[in-house]
């Protein structure tokens, strides 16, 4: 049996990403590590526990003494693990620098010492920093704005130092705007959409003309999964699903589909630095093979509804791991 190690497997996009994985890949054991921090839910893979190609284990990447005795184990590696909300990181940019980078850095040297033959570094379309017209490559220039994307930006060139001067096996994947089910209610979709449940507003920032790149996180899992099995090492691979809207057209969409009007809007100053539009070229991607399977507004429709249907599993979020203003 081989084992494949991820951080972060307790996150949003990281315990979708096992689910899927121990399906498609039945010759896998996965090691979960994962700190648990406040955006961290064990919930969100309790019905794994107990099966017997998937064991958990609670620690920190930063931790050099829990994290060799884990990367050992394994002889692949998918690395999610990170702080990631930008508002966060603009009132307390030292925990991303810490996890984002030093955690890197911590799971690079292990995993380089116990030869690792695949790293799969995660992250995110927003160091490509804001696009004023077409879509990034993967060759564009890195122009960051908030702390969050300058940490990213950080932990992706360290780990294409590692594959520069060791010859060592990364593959980065940026990802544009993630969404679906068991997503932390401070992202904009979560938290608008169970805002409205609980009768208050969708607090929208500025004028609602900021434009993202949506992908559902079947989708974006789906793609890990191409990479992971097909990438090529030293390489970077763009996702996205090509479903750009504004913020204002998003949660119109939200307001509709919850029979709702636009008297729910609560516009809000805006976020500093806030970036206007992020859009990256896919190309690269497709080539592998990956097409999304979800829309936008179907996806849309089944986050929504997985929303109404769990509140057990976000209002104590909600209530004890962070304030909504």
């Amino acid at each position: 049996m081989r084992t494949l190690l991820v951080t972060g497997g307790c996150g949003f996009i990281g315990s979708h990403f096992i689910k899927g994985f121990l399906k498609s890949h039945s010759g896998w054991k996965i090691l979960n590590l994962d700190k648990l921090s406040y955006c961290g839910n064990r919930e969100n893979t309790r019905a794994l526990e107990g099966h017997d190609r998937y064991e958990f284990i609670q620690a920190d990447i930063c931790d050099q003494d829990a994290v060799g005795p884990a990367i050992q184990k394994a002889e692949a590696v998918v690395h999610f693990a990170a702080e990631t909300h930008v508002d966060r990181s603009i009132e307390n940019a030292g925990d991303f620098l810490m996890t984002n980078v030093f955690g890197t850095r911590v799971l690079l040297d292990a995993a380089r010492k116990f030869q690792i033959k695949r790293f799969i570094h995660i992250s995110t379309d927003e160091v490509y920093g804001s696009i004023s017209q077409g879509s990034a490559d993967e060759s564009a220039p890195l122009h960051p704005s908030s702390p969050y994307s300058a940490s990213k930006a950080g932990s992706d060139l360290l780990a294409l130092s590692y594959w520069k001067t060791y010859q060592f096996p990364v593959i980065i994947t940026r990802s544009s705007n993630n969404f679906g089910p068991h997503q932390f209610p401070e992202k904009v979709i979560p938290l608008f959409i169970t805002n409205l449940i609980e009768g208050r507003k969708a607090p929208l920032y500025g004028d609602g003309q900021n434009r993202r790149d949506w992908i559902y996180v079947e989708d974006h899992c789906a793609a890990l999964e191409l990479v992971f099995d097909k990438g090529k090492e030293g390489e970077i691979y763009n996702l996205g699903a090509g479903e750009e809207i504004s913020n204002l057209e998003l949660t119109r969409l939200i307001l509709r589909q919850m029979g709702l009007g636009e008297d729910r809007i609560h516009y809000v100053p805006d976020r500093l630095g806030h970036d206007f539009r992020y859009s990256v070229n896919t190309a690269k991607i497709k080539a592998l093979g990956f097409k999304p399977r979800w829309t936008f507004p179907v996806a849309l429709t089944q986050t929504l509804a997985w929303y109404r249907q769990h509140p057990e599993w976000w209002q104590p979020l909600k209530r004890d791991k962070f304030t909504i203003k």
